[in-house]
C-alpha cells in the first residue's frame, strides 16, 4: 500500500538538512531587518543597501553557528580542562616574559646610568638644577616676579611656584607690571605697527631710527592715552623717553630686585611630567629687554650714557638670571635676548660713548656669558627631561597616544610611512613590559650624550662640522628604522644638531662684542686702534678669543677711515672678507626689511662709516 508523501513543512527539521533550513530561515529574517532598518536610517542606492544587508546577515547567522558549536563543545569537561590547561600556560608564558623583559631592560639601563655617572654625567633636571637658595636674597622670589607670574598664570597655578607669597600679597587683582611694551595692539583700525626697520640693526651697521619713533607716539596719542607724549615736540630722543617714562617706576624696581646675588625661578624640577613643566617667566623677561634696548638707545641719543649704560647692565643682568636653568627653551630665549642688548652696545661703541670704566665693566659683564658651556647643559637638561618624560608614560600610559608627530614620516630614499605603523607601535607600548620603557631611555640618553654633546669642544672652544653630521645622520636614522628599544627616543627627543649653532653664533658675538670694548679702551688710550689684535694683551684683555669656526684667529683689520672690520668666517667656513649677505626681502620695495643670512658670507662686527 502507496503512501502519500509528506509535506516538507510536516517533516523534522534535524540533521544536517534541519540546520541548512534553519540558517536559511535565519538569514532571511536578519536580512529582512538588517535591510528595513538601513534603509529607514540611510536612504541611499538600493544596491547598495541589498549587499550590506545580505553580507550583513550572512556574517550574523555564520557567527551564531560557529558560536554554538564552541559552546557544545566547551560543555565537555574533557574539552573544558584541555582549555583551562592552556590558558594557564598562556599566562604563565606571558608573566615570565614581562620578568624577563623588565629584569632585562632595568638591568641594561642600571648599567648604563652607573658607567656615565662615573663620568660625571646626571640623568634627572633635580641633580641639573641649581641648588636651593634663600627667598630673601632670590631675584625670582620678589613680590615684584610673585605678582607677574600670579598675574599671568592665575592664582592656582600661581601657588604651585609661590606658594603662601601670593596669599601674602592680600589681594587677587594681580597687576602685571612687567608687561612694557613700546608699540599699542589695538583693535582693527585701532591697530598701529612700526615697520622692521625702525628697530635698527647692528649686524647690517644699521641704527635706531628715533624719529619714527616720535612720530609713531605722537600718532598714537590721537587713538589712546597709552603712552604720555610731550605738549610741544622735543628731540626724538627726548619724545621716545617720555613715552616710556610711564615705566621708570617699574625699571627701578626691576633694577633694585636684579641686584640681590642670586636668582633661581621655582620651577617644578622634581614634576612627574618634565614636558609639562610651566616656563612663564621667559615671555617676561624678554619683554623687560625689548623696552630697555629702546629706552637705552634713546637715553645715548640724548647724551644720557651713564642712565644708557645702567639699563645695558640690567639687560646682562636679566640674560645671566636663567642661566641656571637646564632647559634648551630657556637658553633660547637668552641668545634672543643677547641680540637685543647687542643693539645699544654697538650703537655707544660706534659713536664712542662709552667711558673706560664703563668698557672695562662691559666687558666684565659680558665676559661672563659662556654659551658653549650653556649648550652642553641645555643638551644635558633635554637628556634628562627624556628621561623623565619615559618614566612618565609608562606610569601614564593613556599619554602615550598623544605623543610625537602622528603624521607620518619619510624615510632617506623618501619613502613615505603611513602615521598608522607609528600608531601601531604606541599601541603596543600601552602593554608593554616596563623593560622596554627601560631600553628606550638608553637610546634616548645615547643619542644626546655620544652625537650631540660633542658637536661643541668646550676644552677647544670649537664646533664640529663632522659630528654635526654624525648626530644628523644618528637622529634619521633613529626615525626611518625605529624598532620598540627606541621608539620613544625617536618621538621625545628633537633634532637638536641645528640648535647647536644658534649657540656658536651667539658665543662669537659675544667674543666680537668684549674685543670691540678692548678696541675702543686703546683708542681711548693711543688715539687710534692697533693694526692687530694681539696689541690688546694684556692691558686690554687677557686672552684674545678665537673663531669658533674653524679655530683660526677671528678677522681683523683697520680701515682708512680710523676704524676696523671684525668678524669670523661663518658658517661657509669661508673668507669673505668682511661681506655681510642679506636674505631676499619679501618685500621688494623696502630691501631695508630684510635680515642677514647668516647661513653666508661672514659674521661681522663693524660700524658705519663717518659722517
Amino acid at each position: 500500500m502507496s503512501e502519500e508523501p509528506k509535506s516538507i513543512w510536516k517533516k523534522p527539521w534535524r540533521g544536517a538538512r534541519g540546520l541548512f533550513l534553519w540558517c536559511l530561515v535565519l538569514t532571511c529574517a536578519t536580512f529582512l531587518i538588517i535591510f528595513a532598518i538601513t534603509l529607514l536610517s540611510e536612504p541611499g542606492s538600493s544596491e547598495d543597501l541589498l549587499a550590506f544587508a545580505l553580507i550583513s546577515s550572512i556574517s550574523f547567522v555564520a557567527g551564531m553557528v560557529l558560536l554554538i558549536f564552541f559552546v557544545s563543545w566547551l560543555c565537555c569537561w574533557r574539552n573544558l580542562k584541555r582549555i583551562l590547561f592552556g590558558v594557564a600556560c598562556l599566562i604563565t608564558l606571558i608573566a615570565l616574559f614581562y620578568a624577563e623583559e623588565n629584569w632585562r631592560g632595568k638591568h641594561a639601563w642600571d648599567k648604563y646610568k652607573r658607567e656615565w655617572e662615573a663620568k660625571g654625567e646626571k640623568f634627572d633636571l633635580v641633580s641639573l638644577a641649581s641648588q636651593l637658595v634663600p627667598d630673601d636674597q632670590n631675584f625670582a622670589m620678589t613680590t615684584l616676579w610673585v605678582e607677574e607670574v600670579s598675574g599671568m598664570m592665575g592664582m592656582t597655578n600661581a601657588m604651585r611656584w609661590y606658594g603662601d607669597k601670593v596669599a601674602a600679597l592680600g589681594h587677587t587683582n594681580f597687576v602685571r607690571w612687567l608687561q612694557m611694551p613700546v608699540e599699542y595692539w589695538g583693535k582693527g583700525s585701532e591697530h598701529i605697527k612700526l615697520t622692521s626697520e625702525r628697530y635698527g640693526n647692528w649686524q647690517k651697521g644699521e641704527k635706531f631710527d628715533l624719529r619714527a619713533w616720535q612720530e609713531y607716539y605722537h600718532r598714537l596719542a590721537a587713538v589712546t592715552n597709552l603712552f604720555p607724549v610731550a605738549s610741544r615736540p622735543q628731540s626724538p630722543a627726548e619724545d621716545v623717553l617720555v613715552a616710556l617714562s610711564k615705566y621708570d617706576s617699574t625699571i627701578e624696581r626691576l633694577r633694585a630686585a636684579s641686584k640681590l646675588p642670586y636668582a633661581r625661578f621655582p620651577l617644578g624640577y622634581g614634576d612627574e611630567n618634565p614636558f609639562g613643566i610651566l616656563l612663564p617667566h621667559l615671555a617676561s623677561l624678554k619683554g623687560c629687554t625689548l623696552t630697555l634696548r629702546l629706552r637705552a638707545v634713546a637715553e645715548l641719543q640724548a647724551g644720557q650714557t651713564e642712565k644708557a649704560f645702567n639699563d645695558i647692565q640690567l639687560m646682562l643682568r636679566l640674560i645671566e638670571s636663567i642661566r641656571a636653568e637646564p632647559f634648551l627653551i630657556s637658553h633660547l630665549v637668552r641668545i634672543a635676548m643677547l641680540q637685543i642688548a647687542l643693539q645699544p652696545i654697538w650703537e655707544g661703541l660706534a659713536d664712542h660713548k662709552w667711558t673706560d670704566a664703563q668698557l672695562a665693566a662691559l666687558d666684565a659683564e659680558v665676559g661672563k656669558l659662556d654659551f658653549l658651556a650653556d649648550y652642553q647643559l641645555s643638551i644635558r637638561g633635554e637628556r634628562a627631561g627624556g628621561v623623565g618624560e619615559i618614566d612618565f608614560l609608562r606610569h601614564n600610559r593613556k599619554y602615550i597616544a598623544n605623543i610625537g608627530d602622528t603624521g607620518g614620516y619619510s624615510d632617506e630614499d623618501g619613502n613615505a610611512h603611513h602615521a598608522d605603523e607609528m600608531n601601531f607601535q604606541k599601541t603596543i607600548f600601552r602593554l608593554a613590559p616596563g623593560g622596554w620603557f627601560e631600553q628606550n631611555k638608553i637610546s634616548t640618553c645615547r643619542i644626546q650624550t655620544e652625537y650631540y654633546l660633542p658637536i661643541i669642544n668646550l676644552r677647544a672652544r670649537a664646533f664640529s662640522f663632522d659630528k654635526e653630521k654624525q648626530a644628523d645622520e644618528a637622529i634619521e636614522a633613529l626615525v626611518t628604522n625605529r624598532n620598540l628599544n627606541d621608539l620613544f627616543a625617536g618621538l621625545v627627543v628633537p633634532a637638536l644638531s641645528k640648535a647647536s649653532r644658534k649657540f656658536v653664533q651667539a658665543q662669537s658675538y659675544t667674543d666680537m662684542v668684549r674685543i670691540a670694548c678692548a678696541l675702543e679702551r686703546y683708542r681711548l688710550a693711543h688715539g687710534n686702534v692697533p693694526e692687530t689684535l694681539d696689541a690688546l694683551a694684556p692691558q686690554f684683555m687677557g686672552k684674545i678669543p678665537h673663531d669658533i669656526i674653524g679655530g683660526q684667529p677671528l678677522k681683523y683689520r683697520r680701515t682708512e677711515d680710523g676704524l676696523f672690520v671684525l668678524y669670523s668666517v661663518g658658517w661657509n667656513e669661508t673668507d669673505d672678507g668682511g661681506v655681510v649677505v642679506n636674505q631676499k626681502s619679501r618685500d621688494p620695495r623696502n630691501e631695508s626689511s630684510s635680515k642677514v643670512d647668516i647661513s653666508q658670507g661672514d659674521w661681522v662686527w663693524r660700524y658705519p662709516a663717518k659722517e
